[in-house]
């Protein structure tokens, strides 16, 4: 089992230093939550190397005390030129868990900015405390850097500083993250071996098509002989794509330079989302992912305390599909005219069946609307990693039959004439 080696916040304000052992990060943090300290940096041990000298060096950045050290040499190309997801989370929990224990704003991004492991990391928190020191609050400070901070991260802080309980909204952003980068995942584990049997596909018949078809063209002109039908298609085909090949991947390439602009615009995302909606299986997968987003995220600002309208608003831009946010607008429109949050939801089947209006409605009355809204997305979040894994014990076997398919065409276009060669060499 892995061992984390962690800094942490007592309840008195003290750091003190720790190793524990967990399945994972997550269930790291869940352990050292449970003994009532409130994590500041969280590593992971390397195997068979010791971690004292790590844990001194980490001390010494905390407290100031150590002398000034080299920068360590950084070959250029693999140095990371941004701050990537887990440097965000790690970045919103810790400064979460530092705001709870009373650590001033400005302190608390100046501990940040020690703390930060990549000097990216540490230039755009270094950034962001300039900005909040000259006056800026914390949510336009990170609305100067949207490639960092999404909007949806934006609009979750704004409220929290509205509302007074910044830390709290921090903190569900964190648990946030970790949820979505773990859903992000398991879609992404799902759609890693059709991929690479496709890839291995293209390959095998780029290889048959420009290596091993045209020696057996060479061998079949030898004799003069008149070639099957299907050898002849695959002969040409093999022919047009030795000739025309490069040219090929040139002209798919600016098309799908055109067609990505094309997506990114306004009008053609609209398009091509709403087209998926209506792919059969798949746009019920993606309502379905869409609205485990949505049920958590107001799930969570509604459990922090932010009010329905606002926690809606924030809610709506985690969906990801303009068609379905383009609907969940309009039921924030009757929200705002006084009508009930499970009704105005009815609006959009697309993403919300009946059933799941019904529990909406229920929890409303029953003033468990928050608890009920993460525990619809948990559902959702379980059914569709089946769904997914269905879909892809499916796929693979289908996938499998076509390529073998396609190779089995030409292997066989290939043997069928050395069957007849016997006739012209008598």
């Amino acid at each position: 089992m892995p061992v984390f080696q962690y800094r942490a916040l007592q309840p008195d304000g003290m750091i003190t230093e720790g190793e524990i052992e967990a399945a994972g990060r997550q269930d790291a943090l869940r352990l050292i939550e449970m003994r009532r300290l409130r994590p500041i940096r969280l590593i992971e041990r390397p195997n068979g190397k010791p971690v004292e000298r790590m844990a001194k060096v980490a001390l010494q950045q905390a407290t100031g005390s150590a002398e000034a050290q080299p920068a360590p040499f950084r070959f250029p190309l693999l140095t990371r030129r941004r701050v990537t997801g887990r440097m965000l989370e790690n970045f919103t929990r810790l400064l979460s868990n530092l705001l709870a224990a009373g650590v001033p704003m400005s302190r608390a991004l100046v501990i940040l900015q020690r703390e930060a492991a990549s000097p990216v990391a540490r230039a755009k928190w270094k950034e962001i405390h300039d900005l909040v020191v000259d006056g800026m609050s914390l949510a336009n400070a990170m609305a100067q850097s949207p490639d960092v901070f999404p909007k949806v991260y934006v609009a979750m802080v704004e409220a929290g500083e509205a509302g007074g309980f910044l830390d709290v909204v921090l903190g569900q952003i964190a648990d946030f993250q970790a949820r979505e980068k773990e859903m992000r995942s398991k879609v992404l584990s799902a759609m890693l071996y059709p991929s690479i049997i496709i890839l291995l596909a293209v390959g095998v018949l780029a290889f048959l098509l420009t290596f091993f078809i045209p020696r057996f063209q060479g061998i079949f002109a030898g004799f003069g002989a008149q070639l099957p039908l299907l050898t002849r298609l695959i002969v040409a085909v093999s022919e047009v794509v030795r000739a025309y090949g490069l040219l090929a991947l040139l002209g798919a390439a600016i098309t799908g330079y055109l067609v990505r602009s094309w997506f990114v615009s306004e009008k053609g995302r609209r398009v091509w989302e709403g087209f998926i909606l209506r792919v059969p299986g798949v746009g019920a997968l993606v309502a379905q992912y869409a609205r485990a987003r949505f049920c958590r995220m107001l799930g969570t600002l509604l459990g922090a305390g932010v009010p329905l309208i606002s926690a809606l608003n924030v809610a709506r831009r985690s969906i990801g599909n303009q068609t379905l946010v383009d609907a969940v607008n309009n039921a924030i429109d009757m929200v705002k005219e006084g009508k009930p949050l499970g009704a105005s939801l009815a609006q959009c089947s697309a993403l919300f069946p009946s059933a799941v209006v019904e529990m909406i409605s229920v929890a409303e009355e029953s003033g468990r609307l928050d608890h009920e809204l993460v525990r619809i997305a948990d559902a959702t979040e379980a059914d569709l990693d089946r769904r997914l894994r269905t879909a892809v014990a499916l796929a693979e076997p289908l996938m499998l039959f076509f390529v073998a398919g396609f190779i089995g065409i030409i292997f066989i276009g290939m043997v069928i004439p050395i069957f007849t060669l016997q006739e012209y060499i008598k």
